[in-house]
């Protein structure tokens, strides 16, 4: 938390502020150990066998409701919109919620749910399901009190899937659900506006893959990551290790000693390593295999800038980046896919940035790279799906890092206020969003980018 932020949310500072009527950033609900899944009663709206099956598989360990009752305080609401075929059928489920938003706590959750435009829908159809991202985005920005609302679009395939049963429901897709509880919790505090698209039935593996703990559901996996010594890189690695996995930790050999400190912390191995080297993900494997006898998940996160505009840029600037930021991601899937040796269900998760979304000044070698993750992640994710593997990224904005606190203070203010949520996000957010999308029941998500900027408020 900024220290404007704490300023305004406690004692006579935050007084003072509500009195003035300055902004006021809310303290974000985020994971604890113990903490409920969403601070009140859950409301499902909708008359779909989804929206029945929704409701029952959250009743397994929530409060969840069908109708507003005259509940106080909702913890979240889902909506389900999946049924619609035109622009005039959005309006009464969307009023029937309008109420019961307002009345939801802070560090609530709105999920809504529905289906993704085809190629080859009537012109209505495609208007109503596209229409449910312009509300989506809209909705959120509207919330408050650290409120977030995402959304999760079923594809084609996807919805086939979904086949009713007797009882007039269907049986959710494992991703639906890791989807749904991963927006509804804490670990999405910085995940806002987003819309995650659930593009297939999930895959079944050969059977060799680790039985996951529900708790920890990353138990007897091992996860590679780069960039691991400090900032982002860190946090993603002790968020893979509290959810189960077994880690080999990349860093290059100039911040060897913190590698292995974070590796010792977290008794994972450390390899000390230029991923710019053309055999690094032949060596990565090897280590992997060596030392743990698998590996399940990449992740890379390790990334660098080399900010200038482009009329005053040249080679020094630009070839480095490309060859960090993309250039050495592609050289290692490649060797990692033509191995033949990674797991069944393998998950390669890459850090993208806003920054490849929306562009950003003196940013253009940097931006083309992440934008690169991207494509990158849309085009390996199909070559992976043979295994039942996934790959896909998570595209940070702003994020309270070491980084981050080196920039002008008048530029660092005005980048933390520029999304729906007026704060900046904290490594652990990224590293949430990563170890959702590496989890065994994120199978069915695949070649997505997540964003982790609390709707930045420039870009998609």
């Amino acid at each position: 938390m900024d220290r404007y932020t704490r300023l305004v949310n406690h004692g006579w500072t935050g007084s003072l502020a509500k009195r003035a009527g300055l902004p006021r950033p809310a303290v974000l609900r985020r994971e604890e150990p113990g903490a409920p899944l969403v601070p009140g009663p859950v409301l499902v709206l909708g008359t779909t066998p989804l929206a029945q099956s929704v409701a029952r598989e959250l009743a397994r360990d929530q409060d969840v409701r069908r109708h507003g009752d005259g509940v106080e305080r909702w913890g979240a609401v889902v909506l389900d919109l999946t049924a619609v075929t035109d622009p005039g059928e959005l309006g009464a489920p969307v009023l029937e919620a309008a109420p019961e938003i307002r009345r939801l706590a802070r560090g609530g959750r709105v999920v809504v749910l529905s289906r993704t435009p085809e190629a080859d829908d009537p012109p209505a159809l495609a208007a109503a399901r596209q229409g449910v991202d312009g509300l989506l985005r809209s909705l959120a920005k509207e919330l408050r009190g650290g409120a977030t609302a995402n959304g999760i679009a079923l594809d084609a395939a996807a919805a086939r899937a979904a086949v009713v049963g007797d009882d007039g429901a269907v049986a959710l897709l494992p991703s639906i659900t890791a989807a749904l509880r991963f927006f509804l919790s804490a670990r999405s505090s910085f995940v806002d506006g987003q819309t995650l698209v659930v593009t297939r039935p999930d895959l079944p593996t050969d059977g060799t893959e680790p039985t996951a703990d529900p708790a920890r559901p990353l138990t007897g996996r091992v996860a590679v990551v780069t960039g691991a010594a400090r900032g982002i890189g860190a946090a993603i690695a002790r968020t893979l290790r509290r959810d189960g996995a077994s880690l080999v930790l990349v860093d290059v050999p100039a911040a060897g000693e913190q590698l292995s400190a974070v590796a010792n912390e977290l008794r994972g191995t450390a390899l000390q390593l230029d991923i710019t080297a053309p055999d690094a993900g032949t060596r990565i494997l090897e280590h992997a295999l060596d030392r743990h006898g698998r590996l399940d998940i990449v992740v890379h996160n390790a990334g660098i800038t080399r900010d200038k505009l482009l009329v005053n840029m040249d080679a020094g600037q630009w070839d480095p980046v490309v060859a960090v930021n993309i250039a050495a991601q592609l050289r290692i899937n490649e060797q990692l896919l033509a191995s033949g040796r990674l797991s069944p269900g393998a998950r390669i998760v890459s850090v993208s940035s806003t920054s490849g979304i929306a562009g950003n000044r003196g940013q253009t070698n940097y931006a083309t790279t992440k934008a690169g993750v991207i494509g990158m992640v849309r085009a390996t994710s199909p070559l992976l799906a043979e295994l039942g593997g996934t790959a896909n990224a998570v595209a940070p904005g702003f994020i309270e890092t070491e980084m981050t606190a080196r920039m002008p203070f008048a530029t660092r203010e005005v980048a933390r206020r520029l999304n729906s949520l007026q704060q900046g996000g904290l490594p652990q957010d990224v590293a949430e969003a990563v170890a959702f999308l590496a989890s065994p029941a994120a199978a069915g998500i695949g070649g997505q980018v997540l964003r982790v900027c609390g709707q930045n408020l420039v870009g998609a």
